[in-house]
């Protein structure tokens, strides 16, 4: 009588549950989109816990300008923030040392998704709360559902908008509770045009762009599904660890087990057919056993298509391994997974197979009967002796070996027994034919177990019962011992083979899976494709013991073989048809398929979720090899990680063409700009002065002429000026500038400029304070002549009328610092850095003065270029613009230019 094993916990279950020891617990707020009020239910638990005696703190929490959330933090703990300097300005985050040093049992961290500043520890916000509960210290977070990286196609579809940061979905199945946050549509809305969610300035766009009703009971229902999801699994997860026996039915799954090959499509379409009406998930689950070999090619090759055919009908396929009880195994499978409805298929049943075959359906409606079955019956007339045909006897060639083999065997097992037949027992002579037996049934399977047991019995009763030298028995305790001999090694020789079957199955599996990961390696450190094309050629030909191809379109359109392995080969039509309808129709086809099966080779397509690539063509070379599932298992694993590499590449390479593309329109533009206007205003000044001076019945006074004389010229060097900062930033950008470092007097260099830039500086006060002992600089004379001019001339353009430039200078340390200050409108903190961009000019009005905007660009290209660098800043008082120039300073040995 078979003893049943006591439910225990799944070890996996509790595995994950001692991982969890000694690590803070993670709670988010989840809602449908910003405005719900995830924030606020946070503060307001987190003032419940303080109220218990827990220790709470405001690590960082957003209230977006929102009076009532910013009501709630009055009575927290709030622990300030770490201060980032970035492109000019001061942005604050998280402080995570301050916090893990601080070390409260529980710490509030707004916008999980968020994106920290470039420099910081982690570059997202969730690894910082990773760290954090890897401390011990527990966090609530909050969450939007288009933060989800599953869902972000998803959201975008629906709402038009990629959302740029995402959390990916293992770091959400950490989560130790996920509690919605949910509004219904008309009220968020409301709530938004009362100014509750956003600025009154962003009310009117948001709502005809992302907060429509339609929008939003999109992103609701998404929502709510996602935390029935997490509602479902954490209750698997509880029923594993505590070994309860399912199934709960709380949410309906439906199970379809194929292991009867007649009925297994008729299965599969059923389990189709109920899943979409009752609208629950379904599973499609086989179990193969050791013996699954002796089936017949032909019921393989019919389970192996009814498990493609549920992939491509949605549902989730599994494959379990067991050693014989299938029905047991496919049971203990649907309770795991919380199965509520089976589908199992009864095939008709012909003597003498009903007594040798019990069928699983019938296995399992004995022993479901917590379950709701529906059994599903093949209509057609199956001929059960062809689909479940006995097992494939060796060749004659294999029969000789074999029977040499096992002959070979019991003569050693009588050399063995002889000597003892006169000392022992007859019964113990018969351990050394058991053990011949076993032995010839672990080398050669089952047949010659079979035939070991017979010749063994044959040779035991010859030699060792009485008469001796005859097979008559005269003994009727002979005869018993007999057939307690033959039962024996008949069932010795089974288990012997049963446990063959086993271990080459999990050698083999073994094997595939070491490939497998070996090859996800290769592929993971290719820099090229055609490297994972190789990659992907070899390892299919090596793991599945075939020849392999990778075809892909050329420029013509037409396939193209890219890669095979051993080497290319040359297709014939019924391939190539093959390969076209499985690159056109995103389907397998070829051999071991129900499109142009009669080819010799089978091909599936490489593509991924936005395209096909190409496809992969196997020809094995053993064709009931391509019907096995787990070789198809294989090949389109691997198929999708070839799909997925080439994405990698494909989509590198396009966004480096979408950036260059966008930086080149917006050079273009820039350009078009700078000289349609900057470059044409100064040139129609000239133009209209020299026209004035050469027009001879235009009377002028010598004070007129002098003027106008004056004006073109400044305007033609204000033009040559131009001119020169456009071929400069052009030889920074192609890096071709080389300056000529010498030991420089900056004081020189502040004289040429200032009598350079004499008219532009005529209504402002110049004042150069600069002291005599003021080290030397190792610089190029003319390029940062030129940087600082541009920067003095810049404070004379936005300065006001007389007001006051200061040219500075001081040592620090190995550094020589020129400071040019203005009392000018000043530059936004905002703008500091990109006003070191070509072609960006600051806001300043309709009335503000034009430039191109390369002015501060090639003052940074030209400070940085001698290894210096440019700051900018507020001027004293917080009153117009310091622009301070740090240059290196030359050697105290470094003789002075005049001395050389």
């Amino acid at each position: 009588m078979a003893t049943t094993e006591p439910d225990r916990p799944d070890p996996q279950a509790l595995l994950d549950a001692h991982r969890r020891d000694g690590r803070g617990r993670l709670k988010i707020f989840l809602g449908a989109s910003p405005g719900v009020g995830k924030t606020f239910a946070m503060l307001e638990e987190a003032r419940q816990r303080q109220r218990a005696g827990r220790d709470v703190v405001v690590a960082l929490v957003e209230t977006h300008g929102r009076a009532e959330t910013a009501g709630l933090l009055a009575s927290l703990e709030v622990l300030p923030r770490k201060t980032v300097p970035y492109r000019g300005q001061v942005l604050e985050e998280l402080d995570l040392d301050g916090l893990l040093a601080r070390r409260p049992q529980l710490a509030l961290i707004d916008e999980f998704a968020h994106t920290n500043v470039p420099g910081a520890r982690h570059p997202k916000r969730w690894q910082d709360v990773v760290e954090v509960l890897d401390a011990g210290i527990d966090v609530t977070t909050t969450l939007n559902i288009q933060h989800i990286e599953s869902l972000n196609d998803v959201v975008a579809s629906i709402t038009g908008v990629r959302v740029q940061e995402t959390v990916p979905d293992e770091v959400l199945q950490r989560a130790d509770e996920i509690e919605l946050i949910d509004l219904p549509p008309e009220e968020l809305i409301n709530r938004l045009r009362e100014g509750k969610v956003y600025v009154p300035q962003q009310v009117g766009r948001a709502l005809e762009s992302f907060f429509t009703k339609g929008n939003l009971t999109a992103l609701r229902e998404l929502a709510l599904r996602t935390a029935a999801s997490r509602v479902d699994a954490d209750m698997l997860t509880y029923m594993q660890a505590h070994a309860v026996k399912g199934p709960w039915p709380t949410q309906e799954r439906l199970l379809v087990c194929v292991n009867e090959a007649p009925v297994a499509k008729a299965l599969v379409r059923a389990g189709k057919r109920m899943a979409d009406r009752a609208r629950i998930p379904w599973i499609v689950a086989t179990v193969v056993t050791p013996a699954h070999e002796a089936l017949g090619e032909e019921a393989r090759a019919t389970t192996t298509e009814a498990l493609r055919l549920a992939e491509t009908l949605g549902a989730e396929v599994v494959t379990r391994h067991t050693e014989r009880d299938v029905a047991a195994e496919l049971l203990a499978f649907a309770r795991s997974r919380n199965v509520t409805r089976l589908v199992v298929g009864r095939p008709r049943q012909r003597w003498p197979w009903v007594l040798l075959r019990e069928p699983v359906s019938d296995r399992i409606l004995d022993l479901a009967t917590d379950f709701e079955v529906t059994v599903v019956t093949h209509r057609a007339r199956v001929e059960r002796r062809r689909m479940l045909a006995a097992p494939e006897l060796p060749g004659w060639r294999d029969w000789g070996a074999i029977t040499l083999e096992t002959c070979g065997a019991m003569a050693a097992a009588t050399a063995i027994a002889w000597p003892f037949w006169s000392i022992l027992p007859v019964a113990s002579i018969a351990i050394p034919y058991l053990v011949a037996v076993s032995v010839v049934a672990f080398r050669r399977g089952l047949a010659a177990a079979i035939l070991a047991s017979g010749l063994g019995f044959l040779v035991y009763n010859f030699f060792f019962t009485t008469p001796y030298y005859s097979l008559a028995v005269e003994q009727h305790e002979a005869v018993v011992a007999l057939l307690v001999f033959l039962i024996s090694a008949v069932f010795t020789g089974t288990l012997a083979s049963r446990l063959k079957a086993q271990v080459d199955s999990m050698r083999a599996a073994r094997r595939r899976t070491e490939t497998l990961y070996e090859f996800a390696r290769k592929i993971a450190a290719a820099t090229k494709a055609d490297d994972v094309l190789w990659a992907a050629a070899a390892h299919i030909a090596v793991t599945l013991n075939c020849r392999s191809l990778i075809l892909m379109p050329g420029p013509s359109g037409a396939l193209e073989q890219v890669q095979g392995h051993p080497s290319i080969e040359e297709l014939d039509v019924k391939a190539e048809g093959a390969a076209r309808w499985a690159f056109e129709r995103n389907e397998p086809a070829g051999a071991g398929t129900t499109t142009l099966p009669t080819s010799d080779w089978l091909f599936v397509p490489l593509a991924t979720a936005r395209r096909i690539l190409g496809v992969i063509g196997v020809q094995f070379r053993d064709a009931a090899q391509g019907l096995d599932p787990e070789t198809k298992r294989l090949l389109l694993a691997v198929e999708d990680q070839v799909a997925v590499a080439l994405e990698r590449f494909t989509l590198a390479a396009d966004l480096e063409d979408a950036r260059v593309t966008a930086e080149g329109e917006k050079l273009r533009a820039a350009l078009l700009n700078s000289v349609s206007h900057d470059l044409r205003t100064p040139l129609v000044t000239v133009i209209g002065a020299v026209t004035t001076l050469a027009d001879a019945d235009t009377a002028l006074t010598a004070e007129n002429r002098s003027e106008l004389i004056g004006t073109a010229l400044d305007e033609a060097r204000r033009l040559d000026r131009y001119v020169q900062n456009l071929l400069d930033m052009t030889r920074l950008g192609h890096g071709v500038l080389t300056p000529k470092a010498q030991s420089v007097d900056l004081r020189e260099v502040v004289g040429r400029v200032r009598s350079d830039l004499a008219r532009p500086l005529a209504g402002h006060d110049l004042v150069v304070d600069m002291p005599r002992d003021l080290p030397r600089a190792l610089v190029d004379p003319v390029l940062i002549g030129q940087a600082l001019a541009n920067v003095v001339e810049n404070a004379a353009k936005y300065g006001p009328p007389g007001g006051r430039i200061t040219i500075g200078g001081a040592a620090a340390g190995d550094m020589v610092v020129l400071t040019v200050t203005d009392e000018g409108p000043g530059i936004p903190v905002a703008d500091r850095e990109r006003v070191f961009d070509q072609f960006y000019r600051a806001a300043r009005g309709d009335g503000a003065p034009s430039g191109t905007g390369l002015g501060l660009a090639i003052v940074r290209g030209f400070v940085e270029a001698h290894g210096g660098r440019v700051a900018i800043d507020a001027g004293p008082g917080g009153r117009g613009t310091a622009i301070a120039l740090v240059l290196p300073r030359a050697p105290a040995s470094e003789p002075p230019e005049e001395a050389r």
